[in-house]
């Protein structure tokens, strides 16, 4: 385990960790390296991570093969049609007084106060329910009877979803679809990558054998520096005219908002680090920026001819090509 000083992180040094990390989590999730990597580059840039695909793949896998490398509080929460706001975020509870005076009341926290918190088919449960993440992923707090209540630090919610045409989900509010700095899909894996998984089955015998590689002590390191990572003014200019583009194209009601903008800039310093530099290329923002973008548009009109979320990394992906990248 490594334990620098959160201050004395060089680029180098998160680069080593950052490829540590990901080849201990693809041990568990084979066949998959681009979204493994991009998964940690959503943590590496103190992101929240969208989950989007057909049961059966490797998400779930994917967020425990997170949580066993991460030395930190785990936590999961099954999302189901009947789970209520305050199983999530815990509840006051009475106390009887042993006087016979007036009760008093103690807070119970949930299973959302953890370091790293799996919430498993997220769109399986009520729309009230879904709420109850929404100030924990803004804030990092929880108000419960009008007190609030701080989660650890650092806090990810890895968030699975199937698609909407699964019976039994509800769609996720553009609110909170906006809180989270990336959406990825795993899809089905080619040919020789599942023969080896039918051979070896990692989920069952290589997942429980992950080792810690990093702390929250260690990531809030890596998060201090990412703040040194540096974008030339060229480059965000580069990035706010992905993001414009998003606003003025004819096939979407809305495009990414402010928040979007940060989350591009931050994804992009992330994918920076973990290449071992403290300063941005073009490449760091265009690769991510269907990743980070598409979940935050709003189709002006959806014909059926493929899922709302591939028709809008399609057009996001569109927007990427046609902008000019800067010398």
């Amino acid at each position: 385990m490594t334990d620098p000083h959160p201050h004395t992180w060089s680029a180098s040094d998160a680069a080593a960790l950052v490829e540590r990390w990901c080849q201990e989590v693809e041990r568990a999730v084979q066949g998959k390296p681009e979204v493994v990597q991009k998964t940690i580059l959503c943590l590496l840039a103190g992101g929240h991570l969208l989950l989007e695909d057909v049961p059966g793949v490797g998400k779930t896998t994917l967020a425990q093969a997170l949580a066993r490398t991460f030395d930190g509080d785990f936590r999961r929460i099954q999302f189901t049609s009947d789970l209520l706001p305050g199983d999530v975020t815990g509840m006051t509870i009475p106390e009887s007084s042993t006087s016979g005076g007036v009760p008093s009341f103690h807070f119970q926290p949930g299973p959302i106060f953890g370091h790293l918190v799996l919430a498993d088919e997220v769109n399986r449960a009520s729309p009230k329910t879904q709420s109850a993440l929404l100030e924990a992923m803004s804030e990092g707090t929880v108000s419960i009877d009008g007190v609030s209540h701080a989660l650890p630090s650092p806090f990810f919610v890895v968030a699975t979803q199937n698609p909407l045409e699964h019976h039994g989900t509800h769609p996720l509010p553009e609110s909170q679809l906006d809180r989270f700095l990336m959406r990825l899909s795993l899809g089905y894996p080619d040919r020789d990558h599942e023969a080896r998984v039918l051979a070896s089955d990692p989920s069952v015998h290589a997942l429980p054998k992950l080792e810690k590689i990093l702390s929250p002590a260690d990531l809030m390191g890596l998060h201090t520096a990412l703040e040194r990572v540096k974008l030339e003014d060229s480059l965000l200019g580069y990035l706010l005219d992905l993001v414009e583009a998003t606003r003025s194209h004819e096939a979407l009601a809305l495009g990414a908002s402010t928040r979007g903008a940060i989350a591009l800039r931050r994804a992009g310093q992330a994918s920076a680090l973990a290449d071992g530099r403290d300063y941005c290329i073009p490449e760091d923002v265009r690769d991510l920026a269907v990743d980070v973008l598409s979940h935050r548009v709003t189709l002006q009109s959806h014909h059926g001819l493929q899922p709302p979320g591939e028709e809008s990394r399609w057009i996001l992906s569109e927007i990427v090509d046609r902008a000019p990248i800067p010398l």
